[in-house]
């Protein structure tokens, strides 16, 4: 088998992470997408140990442990990104990452004006005094 089989899926299912990292707005499907493109170095990784160690005959298959290594840290990647979304999500009602960072901004994302934000202090106040 030739190493431009391997190669040209690698870096179609790398585009394909990329395109899900640029153009999707949930967080769940950008950290879909990153995974993508994390299993397409994988894939390249192995792809190129096969290759060398037939080219130099040697049996060290470092192309494979570091697979493993990628595979264990994007576990534990996957496992913390998913636990910041939850936490999100519970916190603010969304996963869209625009909403989020206009939040993150101080921009008011929910609709209300300068106006009825600063009333609200006031109408607190009037409470409390009551």
């Amino acid at each position: 088998m030739h190493l431009a089989y391997p190669a040209v899926l690698s870096a179609l299912l790398f585009c394909t992470g990329l395109y899900g990292v640029l153009a999707r707005r949930n967080a769940i499907l950008v950290l879909m997408s990153v995974e993508l493109m994390l299993n397409a170095v994988n894939l390249n990784l192995v792809a190129f140990d096969v290759w060398l160690s037939r080219a130099a005959e040697e049996t060290l298959h470092s192309g494979q442990a570091l697979t493993l290594f990628t595979i264990a840290i994007a576990a534990a990647e996957i496992g913390i990104g998913l636990a910041i979304v939850l936490a999100v999500h519970r916190n603010r009602g969304t996963s869209d990452i625009d909403k989020l960072r206009d939040t993150a901004e101080g921009h008011e994302t929910d609709g209300r004006d300068g106006e009825a934000s600063a009333a609200e202090p006031a109408a607190e106040k009037a409470e409390a005094t009551a």
